[in-house]
């Protein structure tokens, strides 16, 4: 959620927080926080579309510091936007700030952040390459994350501030105070700690008089946080003396003296109401209790999953999200598009560093998610002949950009093959179907062959086949030197996985070797121009879009096609847009691996695959 202003108001006064040395702990993350601190702070190049090795290396070093401080990390990302869908406006507002943000930055502006498209799922594998225990909650995370914290009485570590109104027992740490790169007290019985601030609630509540901690859940509520914006209390904030606006956190301190004169939040709900239109009150009411209801801390079952693997949610249940899907989407196998889909029948598109005179990048990657609805929503089969009328098409919205501004179209989900699943509603029997079948209906979807992919390393297939769908759904089209530049990308990537993360049973090759270290070496010399090209953006947004949505369909059908792993430079954004220009004017850098047989015919086969 978010509660705007607290977060500035309560680091601006350091009396508000207390010395903490996190070791021998467990630790409770808020995973979407960290995902966007890591990503921000990992010198990922989001102009170009992100550096995902940079990224994973991030993650990496940061689970190495808590576990050589022998902290127990477990890590809860938020999921879907659940079937109210409170958050509707908050997200069309940040929706919109992310487009601006993209804006600035395809202008040449340097002061926008934009978190990388594949960011989110190139965390969650680096998590389960670590081994870190981590859950993606149904909806938003706070509750389940405070709950566990408060089962275990161990710090939450997050950057929202909505956890400066949760009580957790064993407090909040920001993940802005939490030196991780800086450990100390290496010598010693007790080993190295994290120094990190813990916020001192009482202090905070102190400050405003007798504030009973109770009554922060209301404050949240009246100032307004992501979930709710009150309209009808101006006569309230008005008769009772609260700022409208005014100076700096005004109405937030007006709002907590006023309600520290209260012993209950019943008390000062009545209060309110008292100067709130009589037709209107009841209404009010209700969503104050459900506002103050989002800061209760979940008794859910998430310390189960934990331990077995099962996430018994109550709300999907309720829901009739079938229970297999339940348990992928909390293990972070299904991406919360997926949720969206099944629940609202919509879903928001993230806009990248593109051309906005073009059509959104995302639109090469339409007929992929037009699968992706017809299968969690079940769409009839394909008419058995032209003259057969088929049944009405599910819709959805997805909420993207037209040009400049956000837009909401509707999208018709694509009717399955005749014989999948045998016209019947798919999802819940989904996996029954034998995985040579779902097997070809991503590879139908992507329109390519099984055996136009048996040339290339397996865990490579899902880029490969994805690359040969973007040739064809690209607009404008994808020249030779774009291709021969995203090629060159992934081969430097397998190159690099093959030399530092080598199989143990089939050691480097010399020639491997040699290859790389003329890689690195060719990294260091001076990039001539280092110009942005929107065009050629453009593009790579585009594969990167398709690579997003081959991701979910493969996914959601039982991965009969290996997961690449996008931590292994799967795609570096400023290696591939500095190939491309350097084809455009060098041409021998095509030859950038010839020293290494292995990675030459790997680069052949791939071209040759797309090229065919």
């Amino acid at each position: 959620m978010g509660i705007p202003g607290l977060s500035g108001f309560v680091q601006e006064r350091g009396a508000f927080f207390t010395e903490l040395r996190v070791q021998d702990t467990k630790l409770v993350i808020d995973g979407s926080s960290l995902c966007y601190q890591l990503g921000f702070a990992s010198s990922s190049d989001s102009r170009r579309g992100g550096d995902y090795g940079s990224f994973a290396a991030a993650v990496r070093a940061f689970f190495a510091s808590l576990r050589a401080c022998r902290v127990a990390p477990f890590v809860l990302l938020d999921g879907a936007r659940g079937a109210a869908d409170r958050k509707l406006r908050t997200l069309r507002a940040r929706a919109a700030e992310r487009l601006e943000a993209a804006r600035g930055l395809g202008r040449g502006g340097g002061r926008e952040r934009l978190l990388p498209l594949l960011s989110r799922a190139a965390f969650l594998q680096a998590l389960a390459a670590l081994g870190v225990p981590f859950a993606q909650c149904f909806a938003e995370a706070d509750r389940e994350i405070a709950g566990l914290a408060n089962r275990w009485g161990c710090p939450v570590l997050s950057l929202d501030s909505d956890f400066y109104v949760f009580e957790v027992a064993g407090g909040y740490c920001p993940l802005s105070h939490f030196q991780w790169q800086g450990l100390r007290g290496a010598e010693g019985p007790r080993g190295c700690y994290v120094p990190a601030r813990r916020f001192a609630a009482a202090s905070f509540r102190a400050h405003f008089g007798a504030l009973g901690a109770r009554l922060l859940p209301l404050f949240a509520a009246l100032h307004g946080n992501d979930h709710i914006a009150l309209e009808g209390l101006e006569a309230f904030f008005r008769e009772a003396g609260l700022p409208g606006k005014g100076g700096k956190h005004a109405r937030l301190q007006g709002i907590l003296r006023w309600l520290a004169q209260f012993a209950e939040p019943a008390e000062a709900v009545e209060s309110v109401l008292q100067h709130v239109r009589k037709e209107r009150r009841e209404e009010i009411r209700e969503l104050l209790g459900a506002a103050m209801e989002d800061y209760v801390p979940s008794d859910a079952s998430i310390e189960e999953f934990f331990r077995n693997g099962r996430y018994e949610c109550e709300d999907a249940r309720k829901a009739g999200v079938p229970p297999w899907v339940a348990d992928a989407f909390a293990r972070g196998e299904l991406a919360p598009l997926v949720i969206d889909v099944f629940l609202l029948r919509s879903t928001f598109l993230h806009v990248q560093v593109e051309n906005m005179r073009r059509p959104s990048a995302h639109n090469a990657a339409l007929p992929i998610r037009q699968v992706i609805y017809g299968l969690v929503l079940g769409a009839p089969a394909e008419a058995a002949s032209p003259g057969e009328q088929s049944k009405e098409l599910p819709v959805v919205c997805e909420f993207d950009r037209v040009h400049c501004t956000l837009k909401k179209t509707f999208v018709q989900a694509a009717s399955l093959p005749a014989d999948f699943c045998d016209g019947r509603f798919p999802l819940d029997r989904l996996m029954e179907v034998p995985t040579s079948r779902r097997l070809n209906l991503l590879l139908e979807t992507l329109r390519v062959k099984m055996r136009f992919l048996e040339s290339v390393p397996s865990h490579l297939q899902l880029p490969l086949a994805v690359t040969c769908y973007w040739l064809r759904h690209s607009e404008p089209k994808v020249k030779l030197h774009q291709l021969k530049a995203l090629l060159l990308m992934i081969v430097s990537g397998e190159l690099d996985r093959i030399t530092n993360d080598p199989d143990p049973k089939v050691p480097c090759a010399e020639e491997d070797r040699i290859a790389y270290n003329m890689f690195l070496e060719w990294q260091k010399k001076q990039w001539q121009s280092k110009e942005f090209d929107l065009d050629a953006a453009h593009g790579f947004c585009q594969w990167q879009c398709c690579l997003q949505m081959g991701l979910c369909l493969n996914q959601l059908l039982g991965t009969p096609l290996p997961e690449p792993d996008l931590s292994s430079r799967l795609y570096s954004g400023t290696l591939v847009h500095r190939l491309h220009q350097e084809l455009k004017s060098a041409p021998s850098v095509e030859n950038l691996f010839r020293s290494s047989p292995e990675m030459t015919q790997l680069y052949q086969a791939m071209l040759n695959t797309v090229e065919s």
